[in-house]
């Protein structure tokens, strides 16, 4: 058995090049010994595990689908929306959704506290992501590959 305990756990954070996209997560499976890189099932695990925290008036990523990931999220606290392929639906903390393949998505906060969620992903070797925004593909192979028709950075297109 492999344990750890959250609230040890070290906070990574990120932030766009221009600041439009930014927040905060505990990476759960990688704390319990899971390697992302890794093309080997037991290094792999069947799923990630992430609690996300977004600060108020924040969204974490660009509008995004995947090729073949399952994406879960639950809504542990605050308040926020989320962006899907038929709109902006409300969400609040006990909300649970999901996003199977080919369905776009993108958390927001637009709350007034921060706004925490779990995010439960599959994540399977070969998945892609399309970002209808602006227009553009990552690949994995498993390296993570931005491209239109030559290399692009994370945030290219997005801010």
């Amino acid at each position: 058995m492999r344990k750890v305990n959250t609230k040890q756990v070290e906070e990574l954070s990120w932030t766009s090049p221009k600041g439009k996209f930014s927040s905060f997560g505990i990476e759960v499976s990688e704390a319990l010994g899971r390697k992302p890189q890794s093309t080997d099932v037991k290094e792999r695990h069947p799923f990630d595990v992430e609690i996300a925290r977004i600060p108020p008036g924040t969204v974490p990523y660009p509008y995004h689908s995947h090729s073949m990931q399952w994406e879960f999220y639950h809504v542990i606290s605050g308040k926020g929306s989320v962006r899907h392929k038929d709109g902006t639906t409300p969400s609040e903390a006990g909300d649970a959704f999901i996003f199977e393949p080919d369905q776009p998505h993108q958390l927001k906060n637009d709350g007034t506290d921060d706004l925490v969620v779990y995010v439960v992903a599959d994540n399977p070797i070969g998945e892609s992501c399309n970002y209808p925004d602006s227009g553009k593909w990552m690949v994995r192979s498993p390296e993570r590959r931005l491209i239109r028709s030559e290399p692009l950075d994370y945030f290219e297109g997005e801010e």
